[in-house]
């Protein structure tokens, strides 16, 4: 039996303008994604949380933990949207009252596989700038530095050019997770919910957090404060925060275009 074709929504994107409270009401919408399917939500969580223990351990086996981590963690922020593909098509099939499972989700991208691959590629390509950027910084200004806890510690806050080596990661760091946040805080769930190109894709998201950047900062805010939270669980509460976060963000792109 031949595979169904997706049935995609007209393309219409057109922005619309929300208020400042809206990422709340995304937040609260994706709860409810969130318990109406525990099952797939929390074992795509469970998926991920295992693939960052995995990665974790290889750092230190190969013994790059403390050298690679935080950009690693930071640009984890990066690659994110792609990552969460499978919660927004279970966000969409409860919306439009369609069975979920957790093979829909991890073969979500089929709805659009090869705009997916490359807006996925553009997401990687910036998150790999972002760590080769980080890699520099830190030879540039910790050159001889033995990297263990101790040390590292020592280095980035109580040496003479910490303050020089944090504003400057800082600024290039935030300059690139605002890109990449403009670029997919609407993409990847208009890509599975409309036949449209990638292009079409990332303009639509730029032009909604630039006419919304004010709810869009407290999203964006947000993302990084429950991230950063399910993070310090050592990766444990990401099981619950990246399907809360990747449901919220569907509910996100259904509110701000049209």
């Amino acid at each position: 039996m031949s595979e169904a074709v997706p049935v995609f929504a007209t393309p219409s994107p057109r922005i619309r303008l929300v208020s400042l409270d809206r990422p709340w009401v995304w937040l609260a919408a994706g709860w409810r994604d969130l318990t109406h399917a525990p099952a797939v939500s929390l074992a795509y969580g469970a998926v991920l949380v295992a693939i960052s223990v995995v990665l974790t351990f290889g750092l230190i086996a190969a013994g790059l933990f403390f050298y690679l981590i935080l950009p690693l963690a930071a640009g984890f922020m990066f690659v994110a949207p792609l990552l969460a593909t499978g919660l927004y098509e279970t966000s969409r099939r409860l919306a439009s009252g369609e069975p979920v499972s957790l093979n829909d989700a991890v073969f979500a991208y089929r709805r659009n596989g090869v705009q997916i691959a490359f807006f996925g590629l553009i997401l990687m390509l910036l998150h790999l700038a972002w760590v080769r950027v980080a890699t520099l910084l830190f030879a540039l200004f910790f050159q001889g530095v033995n990297l263990n806890l101790d040390a590292l510690i020592d280095a980035l806050f109580f040496s003479t050019v910490s303050l020089p080596f944090l504003a400057t990661g800082t600024v290039i760091g935030a300059a690139l997770a605002i890109a990449a946040f403009a670029l997919g805080a609407v993409s990847i769930p208009m890509l599975i919910d409309r036949d449209v190109n990638v292009f079409t894709a990332l303009a639509t998201s730029v032009t909604a957090v630039w006419l919304n950047w004010r709810p869009m900062a407290l999203w964006a805010a947000l993302i990084v404060i429950f991230t950063g939270l399910g993070m310090a669980t050592f990766y444990v509460g990401l099981a619950v925060v990246l399907p809360l976060l990747g449901h919220a963000t569907w509910h996100a792109y259904k509110d701000l275009v049209e």
